[in-house]
């Protein structure tokens, strides 16, 4: 029976927790979700917001590409919670380090692709999770980065400029009514890094809330571009529904109280 995808629809995948260890020593509760009869074509690394602000693994937005990319679009995703970060799939070590020691944390899920043979490694971050990628995601496996509702609070212009020079491809999408970058700022500021294309999201606001759907056809567009698009709204054939309520009370990267850089 066709059924109409919901936020709370989870598609067919193989599921499995990881565990990911820092080069400092610690253990970081993650998870792999893949397609469930074929091998991926690509794969997400996914970066979430300010974990002192309600950011995690389990943000709607990279729930969601769990629940649907590895089914939709063939799409392995890999999420992890940062140091000191917790969700309803446990707490990972350590403690929040404002962006500094979770350079551990971005190399550790990078290495977990790469041993585990994944193909095509991109990292998506979002909100506070675009820092960390522009920071530290010039890893040699990392083919590019799209980056969701990016702040550009903690990068510095030396991190947009070894992107420039890394020619790797760069995405943001920001949206129209973001509470810290809008699109006619961010096209400025990405000025800085040739290669990199700034999508203007119309009507979406930081936390795209209303605006997943979208967000996914872009992430896909960019790492599995010969997949149709935009992505389907329904499924025929056998759907889970997640218990979103465990969530209701938790909210995603506000940084009212990050100072931002000169």
């Amino acid at each position: 029976m066709t059924e109409k995808i919901r936020g709370s629809s989870v598609l067919p995948a193989r599921r499995e927790p990881i565990t990911l260890e820092t080069a400092d020593g610690l253990s970081l509760v993650g998870e792999l979700a893949l397609p469930l009869d074929r091998p991926p074509v690509a794969t997400m690394i996914c970066l979430h917001p300010l974990p002192t602000h309600g950011g995690m693994m389990d943000s709607h937005l990279f729930r969601k590409a769990a629940y649907r990319l590895p089914a939709l679009a063939g799409i392995a995703v890999l999420r992890f919670n940062t140091r000191g970060t917790s969700s309803v799939q446990g707490t990972s070590e350590g403690e929040f380090d404002n962006g500094v020691s979770e350079r551990f944390d971005v190399a550790a899920a990078v290495e977990h692709a790469e041993f585990a043979d994944l193909p095509h490694i991109w990292l998506v971050g979002w909100s506070f999770g675009t820092d960390l990628t522009l920071k530290y995601g010039l890893e040699p496996s990392v083919e590019g980065i799209v980056l969701l509702s990016p702040p550009l609070r903690y990068s510095t212009p030396e991190d947009l400029a070894a992107w420039a020079a890394s020619g790797r491809p760069v995405t943001a999408l920001v949206p129209e009514h973001d509470d810290y970058l809008q699109p006619a700022e961010a096209h400025e500021r990405f000025a800085a890094i040739p290669q990199a294309e700034v999508i203007g999201v119309d009507g979406a606001k930081h936390l795209w809330v209303g605006d997943s759907e979208r967000a996914l056809d872009e992430i896909t567009r960019k790492l599995a571009p010969s997949v149709p698009l935009p992505l389907p709204s329904t499924w025929d054939g056998p759907m889970e529904r997640a218990d979103s309520s465990v969530y209701r009370d938790r909210t995603v990267a506000a940084f009212a109280d990050v100072p931002r850089p000169d």
